[in-house]
């Protein structure tokens, strides 16, 4: 296993984390973890030096932390570094932020979580940490052993991202979605590179884009294949960003033996400045080849924001678009359904047309848009022109 910087503490974390969001399970059912597979798959991450384990309140329908709890007992706990997350979604007053936690440590059958972090914030959850001072509630959780190290996972925009960073000076560490397909998106690259400037450590989240990196997509199996040194499509997703200096580590939700065993592999080949500029230009080569495939011309300029109804419109041709590439037409769906909140869904275009002016690539936004809505919120057949 390679070992990496972690920001400004004196510990070296694996370039391999273990993600316990997609752990495997019993009939189908979230809930429902299969502890032995999920303790084999941990224990074997483990052995190979794996040794930062990140879970949260409500993954697995609330039953991720339990089952990495009871996977730790043994011995193991001591051997490893364990994260979860405050869900500052059920907060309604400052007291809750006590008693959730303490709530998290008794699943994880533990007494302190190494790393804590508030969850997933986006401008009105950061707003939100502000109003019940959780900042200084994490503080005194800290004085107190319950939790190590605090820092927060992402989903916003670049300038949120900033705020949030400039907006505490004692973040220890941050979490984010990065990959090579998500360079501009949510915090981006250029995310990645401030908060790494500011001293934090930056853990990247989807370096697989839910599994759609992985893919043998024969758009782009050409050029995967071109390369003198061959690897996998997940390989190239996560050596591309091993090779980021600014990447702290990258976290990876296995559900199976196998995959723990390929990431093994991956990291233990990994490191900073590993592929050449050749293959950087490889990557840049797949990302416009997979652009391409998406059936709405968007660049994600943002010129056609601010929306006067607050459509996100790049947000919503982007999880269209995904659709296309990946053929993953259900995943974007459920994408389309959780992570773009209803007040920014394409449904609530008012078809003002003040957008379609601002255009570069002068796409017919208020055509468009409704259509977003039809096929991922209403289930209608997929559509590629209008």
């Amino acid at each position: 296993m390679q070992y990496r910087k972690f920001g400004k503490l004196d510990w070296q974390v694996s370039a391999l984390g273990f993600g316990c969001m997609r752990l495997p399970t019993l009939d189908g059912k979230s809930g429902n973890i299969d502890i032995d597979k999920t303790t084999e798959m941990i224990h074997t991450a483990i052995q190979a030096g794996v040794n930062y384990y990140d879970t949260a309140y409500g993954y697995h329908e609330q039953q991720s932390e339990v089952a990495l709890g009871k996977v730790l007992t043994g011995g193991y706990r001591e051997r490893v570094h364990i994260a979860t997350k405050s869900p500052i979604w059920l907060i309604h007053e400052s007291g809750d932020f006590d008693r959730l936690l303490d709530q998290q440590l008794q699943r994880l059958q533990t007494s302190s979580v190494d790393f804590y972090l508030l969850h997933a914030l986006n401008r009105e959850q950061w707003a939100k940490a502000q109003q019940f001072d959780l900042l200084r509630r994490a503080e005194a959780a800290k004085a107190d052993g319950r939790i190590r190290h605090f820092g927060f996972s992402f989903h916003d925009n670049l300038e949120t991202f900033k705020q949030i960073v400039d907006g505490y000076d004692a973040w220890d560490f941050c979490q984010i979605q990065y990959n090579y397909m998500d360079t501009t998106i949510q915090a981006g690259t250029e995310g990645l590179q401030y908060a790494a400037g500011k001293g934090l450590a930056v853990i990247i989240m989807e370096p697989l884009l839910g599994g759609k990196l992985a893919l043998d997509l024969p758009a782009t199996r050409p050029l995967w294949d071109s390369a003198a040194q061959k690897r996998t499509p997940a390989d190239w997703a996560l050596q591309w960003l091993w090779n980021q200096p600014e990447v702290s580590m990258v976290l990876s939700g296995m559900s199976t033996l196998e995959q723990v065993e390929q990431n093994i592999r991956s990291a233990s080949t990994s490191g900073i400045g590993m592929l050449s500029a050749e293959e950087m230009k490889l990557v840049e080569q797949v990302r416009e080849v997979v652009n391409s495939l998406g059936p709405i011309p968007c660049t994600r300029c943002e010129y056609c924001l601010p929306c006067p109804n607050n459509v996100d419109i790049p947000g919503n041709f982007d999880v269209y678009n995904r659709a296309a590439m990946y053929d993953m037409l259900e995943a974007s769906r459920n994408e389309y359904a959780r992570w773009i909140p209803d007040e920014h869904k394409a449904a609530a275009c008012i078809q003002c047309d003040e957008c379609l002016s601002k255009c570069p690539q002068q796409i017919a936004i208020s055509t468009w848009l409704p259509v977003v809505e039809e096929v991922l919120g209403l289930k209608r057949p997929y559509v590629r022109s209008v």
